[in-house]
């Protein structure tokens, strides 16, 4: 299940991230690829020893974990510290699957937050490979999209211009994306009828029922 969600960061928190990201240390993208990863990765990524970075972190973990519709689609227990990467013109990452460990934490869900608007660089979409086909995913500065770690995927050579991002991955509560695509379906489904009939004994069942799923579902 691909989320995509508009404005997760406000145009003032894009351009202090974008601000940053000029003035920073970078390090060859290939340092935190994994075996199979790293001949196709051609990008830059702020150092993990850049003062700004865990400024950096916070801002896009606390904005993520605020947002209920990240919640409802990744049902997040854990975020790992996002990395911020930079491609420039011929830079690419070819395709790969994340790893399925990272600090010691299980990633159950990959999230890519853009920071560049679209009309700043040509190329450099992001392509989710699933068995409809691929998808090609490229938002405005500040979105968010969502999808299963499980994914094969790439980011497409930059023509021209400058494609900054931020990646994170996050373990779910939820471990299998079946289920937590059921989830966000009924959650989807309850917020919709409550604004339109609001508490109803029929509405209490559907939580009822959401609530027992998540207590079966559920990995603590």
């Amino acid at each position: 299940m691909l989320v995509m969600i508009a404005d997760l960061l406000n145009a003032d928190e894009v351009t202090l991230l974008c601000e940053k990201m000029h003035n920073v240390n970078y390090v060859d993208g290939r340092t935190t690829a994994g075996r199979e990863a790293r001949p196709v990765k051609r990008n830059k990524q702020v150092s993990r020893d850049d003062p700004q970075l865990a400024e950096m972190q916070k801002l896009i973990t606390e904005r993520l974990m605020s947002n209920e519709l990240f919640r409802m689609a990744t049902r997040p227990k854990t975020i790992i510290p996002p990395l911020f990467s930079r491609y420039e013109a011929g830079m690419a990452y070819g395709s790969h699957v994340d790893n399925s460990i990272m600090r010691g934490v299980r990633t159950d869900v990959s999230v890519t937050i853009f920071l560049s608007d679209p009309d700043q660089y040509k190329g450099g979409e992001l392509v989710i490979e699933s068995s409809a086909g691929e998808q090609e995913v490229k938002l405005a500065a500040g979105s968010v999209v969502t999808y299963p770690t499980t994914s094969l995927h790439r980011v497409a050579p930059v023509v021209s211009g400058e494609r900054l991002a931020a990646v994170t991955w996050v373990r779910s509560f939820v471990r299998d994306a079946a289920k937590r695509e059921m989830l966000f379906d009924l959650d989807t489904a309850r917020h919709r009828l409550f604004t339109q009939l609001g508490k109803t004994p029929e509405m209490d069942l559907l939580a009822k029922t959401q609530s027992n799923l998540l207590r079966r579902w559920v990995e603590d």
